[in-house]
């Protein structure tokens, strides 16, 4: 880590403001989320079905999750501000292609290009590396993320309303929009913090074997991955469930849709308070804890018979609450396996956990076609989450080993 200036806003001498890393985080999860009350209509204008729309979740996760492995390496050659500017070029771009799509296939591929606002996430996390001690970036992490679950609580019902005013594609046509301002402010706000690397493109890709025979490094990323592979699998599968099995209309989805933003957002301001005095490691199975707790709720209720939309999304709020505890905690631990590599270890994990939440989302989909309501989808969740939680027992456990010597 290097001492830096102060952040000054609009000052491209400093490190970027708190309100930009914020921003930049948001993107990408914005873009994910504020179209999925309008998959049904979607579905309709493709002549498609609204599971099948939702492997439009998992194209943009995949492609993301293959975006990731390239921008970090990427970052940490040529800086952090020149990638983010191009990616949100790119990005803009692709929103506006996706608002005049003609076909499912086409909707899909300029989706799958979108994903490049993905990029903006692992730079501002590697930013903050750049900038934090190792003891502190957790709790930092956690704040940047935790402005960033505002997102998600708000966009699903505003694309539920721009779809029931201006149609789906008009939802594409903000994001370009959005894409605009945020480049802006980039340009404006946001100084380079990457350290100086006398290596080539090639030198930097050539760094992942360090990472990847790091068993810490695998360890924190799957716990990631699979505690944030829950939410992904709902995803994929919550707008069908909400349309198809509690017959909510568009505005209905979209505010249901955004239960688990509330829980992410408490445990992201857990996390900033508490993850320096309990330790990154805790907080990553605390936060996976409370969210198989409530799965195991909702399942149970469920299975019962006394299933609802509101039991079904409202004890989405425990994975919400888990992963906003455990993402930002994991996200730090992998970072501080190798410092120098800010970027590349931000780009890798996070690679490997959206493209195991790609996979999840994709699954969905076909679980729900099992005929059993929301139980087959929970189930899938319950799942992903109990394997995270395992995972992360053993990086503590690899840890005390390594104290101990």
């Amino acid at each position: 880590m290097d001492n830096f200036p102060a952040a000054r806003f609009f000052d491209r001498t400093t490190q970027p403001t708190m309100l930009t890393l914020v921003l930049l985080a948001s993107i990408s999860a914005l873009a994910m989320n504020i179209y999925l009350p309008s998959l049904p209509q979607m579905a309709m204008e493709f002549s498609t079905t609204p599971a099948a729309m939702g492997l439009s979740v998992g194209v943009y996760l995949g492609t993301s999750a293959l975006i990731q492995l390239f921008a970090g390496p990427i970052s940490d050659r040529i800086g952090r501000r020149k990638i983010v500017q191009v990616s949100l070029i790119i990005f803009v771009i692709a929103s506006i292609s996706c608002a005049y799509a003609q076909s499912f296939e086409t909707f899909l591929m300029y989706r799958g290009i979108q994903s490049v606002a993905a990029t903006c996430m692992i730079v501002s996390r590697a930013i903050v590396r750049d900038t934090t001690d190792t003891a502190s970036s957790g709790s930092r992490i956690a704040y940047v993320t935790m402005g960033m679950a505002v997102v998600p609580m708000f966009s699903p019902a505003l694309g539920g309303f721009i779809d029931t005013n201006f149609g789906w594609e008009g939802t594409f046509f903000v994001l370009a929009g959005l894409g605009v301002i945020m480049l802006m402010l980039s340009y404006f706000d946001q100084g380079e913090t990457a350290p100086v690397s006398d290596k080539s493109i090639l030198g930097q890709f050539q760094n992942y074997p360090i990472l990847l025979t790091s068993k810490r490094f695998w360890g924190y990323c799957l716990a990631s991955a699979f505690g944030s592979g829950s939410f992904f699998a709902y995803l994929g599968g919550a707008p069908a469930v909400g349309a198809e099995v509690y017959a909510l209309d568009p505005q209905s989805v979209g505010l249901f849709l955004g239960a688990p933003a509330f829980g992410y957002f408490f445990g992201n301001f857990i996390a900033g308070r508490y993850s320096k005095s309990i330790g990154i490691d805790l907080m990553v199975l605390y936060g996976l804890v409370l969210a198989l707790f409530g799965m195991s709720l909702s399942f149970a209720i469920s299975a019962l018979g006394y299933g609802s939309a509101f039991s079904f999304f409202g004890f989405m709020t425990f994975v919400g609450l888990g992963n906003g505890m455990s993402i930002p905690n994991a996200t730090a631990g992998m970072l501080a396996i190798k410092p120098e590599l800010a970027g590349t270890a931000s780009g890798l994990g996070s690679a490997m956990m959206i493209g195991g939440g790609a996979a999840l989302s994709a699954l969905a989909g076909p679980v729900l076609h099992m005929g059993s309501g929301d139980l087959a989808l929970i189930a899938l969740m319950w799942l992903s989450v109990l394997i995270g939680i395992l995972l992360i027992l053993l990086v503590i456990k690899r840890n005390r080993t390594l104290t101990a010597d």
